[in-house]
């Protein structure tokens, strides 16, 4: 059971986010890096009770920063795009945009 509150790390609330979820019930999660499409399905429909319709996942590479003479890279993330069925939709995201 603690593999589903893994899985899912933590919304992404952004401009784009917003208009998406507004727009086609579509939320946006940062995910675990080795998540399945099968895993990210299971854990929000289990957590947050709903019916998901559609995934797309895009994994990202963390960018190179430099601070000063010094370099560091930012870490790879992998967000998944949850598309919800009419009707559904999921309350704490929607209270932690407003």
């Amino acid at each position: 059971m603690t593999k589903i509150y893994e899985t899912i790390r933590k919304p992404l609330l952004t401009e784009k986010s917003l208009i998406l979820r507004d727009s086609d019930n579509c939320y946006v999660f940062v995910v675990e890096k080795d998540a399945s499409k099968h895993d990210i399905r299971e854990a929000v429909e289990s957590i947050f009770n709903v019916h998901v319709e559609k995934i797309a996942t895009l994994p990202l590479r963390g960018k190179v920063k430099k601070m000063g003479r010094f370099s560091g890279k930012r870490p790879d993330l992998k967000k998944a795009l949850v598309t919800l069925k009419k009707g559904d939709k999921i309350d704490t995201v929607e209270t932690a945009s407003k």
